[in-house]
């Protein structure tokens, strides 16, 4: 919905000094300088300027001269004025707000107020900059010069360029799985603090594989400016697990995720981020340098925008089919239109929307923030709505939790919606897993980011409200095409991580033949059976026997922690790639869980863990994803964190001097314990905290953990009276989960 649009020519300028660009999470003073128009403000009258939603610039505080973020405002004429700053006080995605009345005088033509966002007069570091690229970083200026409370937008608004710092971190990626003597490409990308692709880089890099690779040069050389780096037409003619080391002067710098080399691939597995918003909703950056980010610098084969339904216009929704169309291209790189169904939780909440093709209505939950209510009869309010629309729409649908979750209790239509998204920014959601196993849906397991960053496919959360690096979902598929794709969800042929590129292979084998089913017979359609052996992942099954076999290998670029082979919500086996004799003087201390279902489902953790009679030595953080929140080491006995998780976990991964000797005490705003060292083996301790699933975990790892591959085959005992759901997830100690969709079981009679 816009600000009025009256005579904004004459509502007065803005500018900022200075301008130019300023590396993301910096600090920087700027000064804001409003010069009134023809109007001036009137007594009681207000300016706004306003920041995205989306922006983790930091919030001004008028308190401190010596911290972060101080700003001052004053006027020319010496008006006094009223300072606030509130985060939910414009029109969305505009809602970041500092807002300033006139509530003693008045403005005139000329008169100015001054701001200085970040002032350093009095010792104050600056203002810390959004720890995100964006080219027109733009400080909006609103002007209400009537005190009527209806604000204008002045006509050219100043902005700044918010760049990438030099690299810290480097990525390489190669596909999961691939066919011996068909050519691939190897991508590479260096990463600043913040996770922004980098261009401050020249070097030439060495390059290292522990198998022949046809083409594989010895060195590749990075050129400043450029953000990524690739080496085409890659060839390995021998079945192997391949891995691609990248040193610099010769210390190593990154290691590839693992790749999957075989004689035969009858399925592909092809990495998405299927959800994420650009700046014509809440996100950053237009729609077009998503979609770029996500092939280019994120490396992602199949992607779709999905933007909040009640911001999308009709210009804009006609604008993203003409970009998906655009840049849709089988077998190279596949985009779907699609939108955020964001209905109020009351009435279903967030859904993700996907059509096979362009040219489809958009229903949309609300005409919330549009003024074009030509099309509202095409708007589904609730979800059964929603569901209603797109029976005639050959459209693709999955449930998320985002400021809204979705409540498939409520409502869920398992013909359309085949998928629930149990991670994101946002956090990791497995009780929507869990509600759709309650009402007996039968549902894949994606992840994707939710990214409002600009950066679909390998979105770091940054320094605001998201506790979580976006996830990722790996499409087992026959080809890259969009009906291939939509097959594989569908047929819920896919599993998801919470960020890493793992190879997972899995599937359920049976004693005597079971019954694979075409598709779930729960949706009234035909169906055919075929009696086989095996049923592959997200498969259905109908099946006489007592139990059932998990049947798994999985390829990981981080050792792996343990996995858990579950039937439902129940841990059947816990498996670990150690054994009890192998355990040394490292310790793990975990935390994690939510609130609660909604918003405010943020948790904190800040807290301290003290060694009695023993030495703490070498402590890493786990899930540290914002930079602000810190882990400290200020003696040999005490560690100090600052820490919150959404739903997912965060963590200390630290050595003792002693192996048994002493008594540890954890103390966090939720839990506070003490417990003897000696008592800390492989299976966790456990302190519950309430909220969902939020507990402490403290357990004993290996002092080196070499194992990032594991296969096994566990048997796993049967239901009777409801479906058996077998699935697994693995957990690495680099703070990453991966979840296969699960194989359901029909016990035949039962």
């Amino acid at each position: 919905m816009p600000h009025s649009h009256y005579v904004p020519h004459l509502m007065g300028t803005a500018t900022i000094a200075p301008t130019g660009e300023f590396e993301a999470g910096s600090f920087a003073e700027f000064t804001l300088s409003y010069t009134a128009g023809y109007f001036g403000i009137d007594d009681t009258g207000s300016l706004k300027i306003v920041h995205r939603f989306a922006s983790d610039m930091g919030k001004p505080q008028f308190n401190d001269p010596k911290g972060w973020n101080y700003t001052t405002v004053e006027a020319s004429n010496g008006a006094i004025l009223q300072i606030e700053y509130d985060g939910k006080r414009n029109i969305r995605p505009w809602d970041k707000t500092l807002f300033i009345r006139v509530v003693r005088g008045f403005l005139k033509e000329g008169d100015q107020i001054i701001v200085r966002f970040g002032d350093r007069r009095s010792g104050s570091r600056g203002m810390r900059v959004q720890t995100f690229c964006e080219p027109t970083f733009e400080f909006k200026v609103l002007v209400d010069a009537f005190a009527a409370y209806e604000y204008v937008e002045i006509e050219n608004s100043p902005t700044i360029s918010i760049v990438s710092g030099p690299p810290v971190n480097y990525k390489a990626v190669l596909p999961s799985l691939w066919k011996t003597g068909e050519p691939f490409k190897f991508r590479f990308k260096g990463e600043d603090k913040w996770g922004n692709p980098s261009d401050k880089l020249s070097a030439n890099f060495q390059l290292k594989s522990n198998l022949p690779v046809g083409g594989l040069p010895d060195t590749i050389k990075f050129e400043r400016g450029a953000f990524t780096a690739t080496v085409d037409n890659l060839v390995v003619l021998a079945p192997g697990d391949l891995s691609i080391d990248v040193l610099l002067d010769g210390v190593l710098v990154a290691s590839s995720n693992p790749c999957r080399i075989a004689a035969e691939v009858p399925m592909h597995q092809y990495w998405a981020d299927l959800h994420g918003q650009s700046e014509e909703t809440i996100g950053t950056n237009s729609a077009a340098d998503l979609i770029e980010f996500a092939r280019d610098r994120a490396f992602l084969d199949v992607m779709c925008h999905q933007g909040n339904d009640f911001q999308i216009t009709s210009e804009f929704w006609n604008e993203l089919n003409t970009l998906t169309a655009r840049y849709n291209k089988d077998g190279e790189f596949i985009i779907f239109p699609g939108y955020e169904w964001s209905g109020n939780t009351s009435l279903g909440g967030d859904r993700n929307v996907m059509y096979l093709k362009e040219g489809r209505t958009i229903y949309r939950s609300s005409h919330a923030l549009l003024s074009d209510l030509s099309d509202v009869q095409n708007d589904a309010n609730d979800a059964p709505s929603l569901f209603e629309f797109l029976k005639k729409e050959d459209s693709i649908v999955f449930a998320h939790v985002g400021g809204r979750y979705a409540d498939i209790a409520l409502s869920h239509n398992a013909q359309i919606e085949r998928s629930v998204e149990v991670h994101s920014d946002w956090g990791t959601f497995e009780w929507l897993l869990e509600d759709a196993f309650m009402q007996g849906y039968r549902v894949g397991i994606l992840a994707n980011s939710d990214g409002h960053k600009g950066r679909q496919g390998a979105s770091h959360p940054g320094a605001s409200l998201f506790g979580a690096y976006g996830g990722l979902s790996c499409l087992v598929a026959k080809e890259l095409t969009r009906a291939s794709i939509a097959e594989c969800l569908r047929s819920r042929h896919h599993y998801a991580t919470t960020g890493c590129r793992a190879f997972l292979d899995l599937r359920v084998r049976f004693d005597k033949p079971a019954a694979i089913l075409s598709d779930d017979p729960n949706l009234g359609g035909p169906i055919t059976r075929e009696n086989r052996l095996e049923a592959p992942m997200g498969a259905v099954v109908e099946y006489d026997g007592d139990t059932a076999w998990l049947d798994f290998e999985i390829l990981t670029d981080g050792p792996i922690e343990c996995i858990e082979v579950r039937n439902l919500m129940e841990v059947v086996e816990r498996i670990v790639p150690y054994s009890q004799k192998d355990l040394g003087n490292r310790i793990r201390i975990m935390w994690e869980g939510s609130e609660y279902r909604g918003r405010g489902r943020q948790t904190v953790w800040d807290g301290s863990a003290t060694l009695t009679g023993n030495t703490f030595l070498n402590p890493t953080p786990i899930n540290f994803w914002n930079l602000d929140k810190t882990l400290n080491h200020p003696s040999a006995s005490k560690l100090e964190w600052q820490s919150l998780t959404t739903g997912g976990f965060s963590g200390v991964d630290v050595t003792l001097e002693k192996k048994y000797d002493g008594q540890l005490q954890i103390s966090t705003p939720l839990v506070s314990e003490n417990l003897q060292v000696k008592d800390i083996g492989n299976v966790p301790i456990e302190f519950s905290a309430g909220g969902i699933n939020r507990r402490v975990r403290i357990y004993r790892l290996p002092d080196a953990n070499v194992h990032k591959r594991m296969k096994a085959k566990v048997r796993v005992p049967l239901h009777t009276g409801k479906d058996n759901a077998i699935y697994l997830r693995a957990t690495t100690e680099t703070g990453f989960y991966v979840f296969s969709s699960p194989v359901y079981i029909v016990r035949k009679g039962a």
